[in-house]
């Protein structure tokens, strides 16, 4: 099973593609991992992401689809049938053109692309109070799925904090790039007939329900 995650930020991508990945027994593949770990390790790959973004450029779309690909090489993917969850990419056209040709290489297309359907309006308060654990990276939001002890990570005891991407200021710029770039992305797997829309304004459990009723019905 080949998915891509789709929605703006403050979806829920991140909630859904855990439950996805561990139902169906697939690797959560994130961009953000991606760089963070070819950053850490200071491979070529990283040290040329690690450039654009010291000048505060965007990382330019080749160099986000030759990790990706790259990524797609790993045990975990190939011991699954060449199986993946992908979560941040595509971010655009390109990239998602990029991706078809990843998978013609291997004989295979995309299986389904999952947009979680959330108006623009209520992201905001969504995303600026989620808080996040540094050691478990465990989600929280201080109205909807509250720690047990305010502040504290449920599972090991560290303390939240806020990611700057979740600071006000940051989630406006992302909702525009979000508008900008991303939302091309519908049309293209509208086009493909690849796409299912869920209501993602549901309780979190209600929007899973609602995911597994659409992969029963798909190899």
């Amino acid at each position: 099973m080949r998915i891509v995650l789709l929605g703006p930020p403050g979806a829920g991508k991140g909630t859904q593609a855990k439950r996805i990945c561990e139902t169906y027994n697939i690797p959560h593949i994130s961009t953000g991992d991606i760089f963070r770990e070819n950053m850490k390790n200071d491979t070529p790959l990283g040290q040329k992401a690690k450039e654009y973004m010291h000048k505060g450029l965007l990382v330019p779309d080749e160099l986000v689809v030759e990790m990706v690909e790259e990524r797609l090489t790993y045990e975990d993917v190939l011991s699954t049938g060449y199986g993946y969850l992908l979560d941040g990419f595509p971010r655009t056209v390109f990239q998602a053109g990029a991706l078809c040709d990843i998978n013609a290489k291997k004989d295979c297309e995309l299986t389904l692309a999952i947009n979680l359907e959330v108006p623009l309006d209520i992201l905001i308060e969504r995303v600026t109070n989620r808080r996040i654990c540094p050691k478990c990276h465990e989600t929280y939001h201080l109205k909807y799925n509250k720690p047990k002890i305010e502040g504290i990570c449920d599972f090991d005891g560290t303390a939240l904090y806020q990611r700057d991407d979740d600071k006000i200021e940051t989630v406006q710029k992302r909702i525009q790039i979000y508008q900008d770039e991303t939302m091309p992305l519908i049309e293209f797997y509208e086009d493909k007939q690849k796409i299912i829309n869920i209501n993602g304004l549901q309780h979190m459990s209600d929007v899973f329900k609602d995911i597994k009723k659409v992969l029963s019905g798909v190899n």
